[in-house]
């Protein structure tokens, strides 16, 4: 049988070439195990020419097919190179709905009688595979590991309050340490009031001379209460867990920003390891976050700001968790939004090469980033006027014209008699 053009169709029974009729001119089945059919599926959405499809494609030729009509574009690519064949892409072709629909009547009359057990088995596989390759991404774990950080500051925020209260009916002039992990790390080590002294001080926290000094003065003339060992082992305990706390934060810290050079470089370079995390832990991932537009990424940790504009008609957001990149927070208020725009621009641009391409642009990036900032703080060097002045200055012409209006009918009022 001649064809002039053919279509390649696959199913998890095998590869088919069947013509403009749908009738099938040559098929190479794959192997009977699911395992190996997803693996062979996997293959071929990868673009890859596998044993099966070489096959059909070998007859194919013999039967001089000059066209053949594909639905993925890289693997007709890679046909054309390889077999020196015409190859056209068209997705959504009735020819490849009709046979899918008809995959189990063939199966039939291919013999295959278990074509629902395999179609089932095949299903099922892809999709434990897709979860896991979900699960092992590592900008997921990025995300989740900048969610345990939150989460630690928010208890040691607590465990640090309840340690100075409770301390602090023993030692309350300490309460002048303003630095929480300072004043933990101290009440951890040294216990009593009375161990206070400058070496122990220094060498626990690494403060300079004149501050363990100070501190140390504060025992001499301390009015609390004086707390037996039962009491003071209890406090000592929870500060010292709270201590180890502070570690793990640090080494959570020092872990997010070693992934995120590896992960995501070119978001590192634009906003830092923490703030990208918590960019792509607020997008739901590295690829969600590469198919943002820039005036979403724009406003990422301000949903709830945004949604009560769009709902009560107030003004909306500028800016979400990127406020708290420096180059935004440090500005002038009216030009605040105007750079958080210039920064979500390229960091839309920085997600997708992370996500695609692999290259390395963040240091070209940060200099157009630089760049457009000065242009923005040459153009708008003073604040706009604002639109409540305006008005204002709109109301008060208005009288005045109202005014002046009065007074020349009274003067052309004629006299009376």
């Amino acid at each position: 049988m001649t064809s002039i053009r053919a279509y390649i169709v696959e199913n998890v029974a095998g590869i088919y070439g069947v013509d403009e009729n749908s009738e099938i001119i040559y098929r190479a089945l794959f192997p009977s195990t699911p395992e190996k059919i997803v693996e062979k599926i996997e293959l071929l959405q990868s673009g890859q020419l596998i044993d099966e499809l070489k096959d059909v494609l070998g007859v194919l030729k013999q039967k001089e097919v000059q066209e053949i009509v594909l639905e993925d574009e890289k693997l007709a690519r890679n046909i054309q190179e390889q077999f020196d064949i015409q190859t056209l892409t068209e997705k959504g072709n009735s020819i490849f709905k009709n046979f899918r629909e008809q995959s189990f009547s063939i199966a039939k009359e291919e013999g295959i009688n278990n074509f629902q057990f395999i179609l089932q088995s095949v299903g099922l596989l892809q999709s434990q595979k897709k979860i896991k390759r979900a699960s092992e991404r590592r900008d997921k774990m990025v995300a989740q590991a900048i969610k345990a950080i939150d989460d630690i500051d928010q208890t040691l925020n607590l465990f640090s309050t309840r340690i100075r209260e409770w301390y602090g009916l023993h030692f309350p002039e300490l309460d002048k340490v303003e630095n929480h992990e300072i004043y933990v790390g101290l009440v951890g080590a040294l216990g009593p009031r009375d161990r206070f002294l400058v070496s122990e001080i220094q060498r626990i926290t690494g403060v300079p001379l004149d501050k363990a000094k100070e501190i140390e003065g504060y025992v001499k003339n301390s009015i609390g209460a004086e707390m037996d060992e039962a009491d003071l082992e209890s406090l000592v305990k929870f500060a010292r867990i709270t201590d180890d706390l502070y570690k793990v934060r640090k080494e959570s810290e020092h872990y997010i920003e070693t992934t995120m050079r590896e992960v995501a470089p070119n978001v590192t370079a634009i906003v830092g390891a923490l703030l990208g995390a918590r960019i792509i832990s607020i997008a739901g991932g590295l690829l969600e976050l590469a198919r943002l537009p820039a005036s979403t990424v724009q406003v990422l940790g301000a949903e709830k700001a945004l949604f009560r504009a769009i709902k009560t008609g107030s003004k909306p957001p500028k800016h979400g968790v990127l406020f708290q990149k420096p180059e935004i927070h440090n500005a002038k208020w009216w030009l605040r939004g105007k750079i958080a725009r210039a920064i979500a621009g390229k960091l839309t641009i920085a997600a997708r090469v992370d996500a695609y391409a692999g290259e390395f642009i963040g240091d070209e990036l940060v200099i157009e980033i630089m760049k457009r900032i000065e242009e923005i703080e040459k153009k708008y060097p003073s604040p706009p006027v604002r639109k409540e002045v305006k008005a204002k200055k709109k109301k008060k012409k208005k009288k005045k014209k109202k005014g002046k209006g009065k007074r020349m009918h009274e003067k052309k009022k004629p006299p009376e008699g």
